[in-house]
């Protein structure tokens, strides 16, 4: 592992300036999803705080809570926190728990991975454990050009400590550039033994997880909390770059949105065609055309919808046509629009191609639209 300096007052020449942080939602400030998830273990998913997944390999023993925390350094609002409710004493050689990101590959061509001027990346963040110990950290290049393996020390207790990586640049392996996966930061909860034990000096060499040791997750109800993760270009960490929390959500929004986020109000236009009617409305740009799902059903059939045709300047509800459409994306991934679909139905007498609409009253907090990495 390459350690790497933390700047200082004395060391700044000129003040910072924005957008280097390669991470989305380091300071753990936005969670659509919700705050706290339990019975964390071994499913992959995005359970609390936006672009931070939970991730297994081979159905590891310990289990955990995950929650959006208020304890935090100064200077942030927020931690992402996780809790050991399932402790595991003899992890498997092959078993792997982790929390990672993804960063979409073509945001990170000015690192000129696969030329001689491969740039190095510092990774700096605050982290906090009910347990001193030694733990892991995995960078990964998606495109195939291997892992480079890390350890940071957790050296006192409870504390909230500031932590930095510096990795140098891979000089064989470009990013291509598209809109996938083109490098994942992985911090190791959990390690086997064939995943950790010596840190990289070059990427591909030494472990996924570098020099990692499982104190924290082979210790009852002991905690781990991580926040102002910063990934930049250079050797350098410097001050965590804080953007509005405007920005940041928008950020989290082209991989993930809820819409509605609450229902009773929303009107979406309906067009009747043949047997089927279809509702729309517009979703902000995304990554890709999202996968649609009512959170109330877990799949793509909504519930909470109701069709109405138009009947003079107000909704009849006497023409409902049910509540169970199903839900798609559909246009471009920059200008998308979420349909519901209704199939098997009749269009009511005397009403135009254009009735009226369809209001949602579904579970809060609505239809999630996923397009993570």
């Amino acid at each position: 592992m390459a350690l790497s300096k933390i700047q200082t007052a004395e060391m700044l020449d000129a003040p910072n300036l924005g957008r280097r942080n390669l991470i989305i939602n380091g300071d753990m400030r936005i969670a659509q999803r919700g705050t706290s998830a339990t019975g964390i273990g071994v499913t992959p998913a995005y359970n609390t705080v936006d672009r931070w997944r939970f991730a297994d390999s081979n159905n590891p023993t310990a289990r955990f809570t995950e929650t959006q925390s208020t304890d935090a350094p100064e200077g942030f609002g927020f931690s992402r926190k996780f809790e050991v409710t399932t402790e595991d004493g003899a992890t498997s050689d092959n078993e792997m728990q982790y929390t990672d990101q993804f960063i979409e590959a073509q945001n990170l061509q000015h690192l000129k991975y696969g030329t001689s001027n491969a740039e190095s990346i510092t990774l700096s963040f605050y982290v906090k454990s009910s347990v001193a110990s030694t733990m892991g950290v995995r960078f990964s290049h998606e495109d195939g050009g291997g892992n480079y393996g890390a350890s940071y020390t957790i050296n006192s207790a409870n504390t909230w400590e500031r932590k930095s990586i510096t990795v140098p640049g891979n000089t064989a392996t470009a990013i291509n550039n598209d809109n996938g996966r083109g490098m994942s930061i992985r911090f190791g909860l959990n390690i086997g033994a064939t995943y950790a034990g010596s840190n990289s000096t070059a990427w591909g060499n030494g472990n996924y997880f570098g020099a990692h040791t499982n104190t924290f997750v082979g210790t009852a109800n002991a905690t781990w909390q991580i926040t102002g993760v910063q990934l930049e270009v250079g050797d350098t960490a410097t001050d965590f770059e804080h953007r509005s929390y405007g920005e940041e959500l928008r950020n989290c929004q082209r991989y993930f949105q809820i819409y509605p986020r609450t229902g009773g109000t929303l009107r979406w236009n309906v067009t009747y065609y043949n047997t089927q009617a279809y509702a729309t409305d517009q979703l902000l740009p995304m990554r890709a055309l999202p996968t649609v799902t009512d959170i109330a059903t877990g799949t793509s059939t909504a519930s909470g919808f109701n069709l109405y045709a138009l009947d003079g300047d107000s909704m009849n509800s006497s023409t409902n046509e049910g509540n169970a459409p199903t839900l798609s994306s559909q246009g471009l991934p920059e200008n998308c629009v979420i349909v519901a679909n209704w199939t098997g139905i009749t269009k009511p007498t005397g009403v135009a191609n254009h009735p009226g609409g369809a209001s949602y009253n579904g579970a809060t907090p609505g239809i999630h639209c996923y397009s993570e990495l």
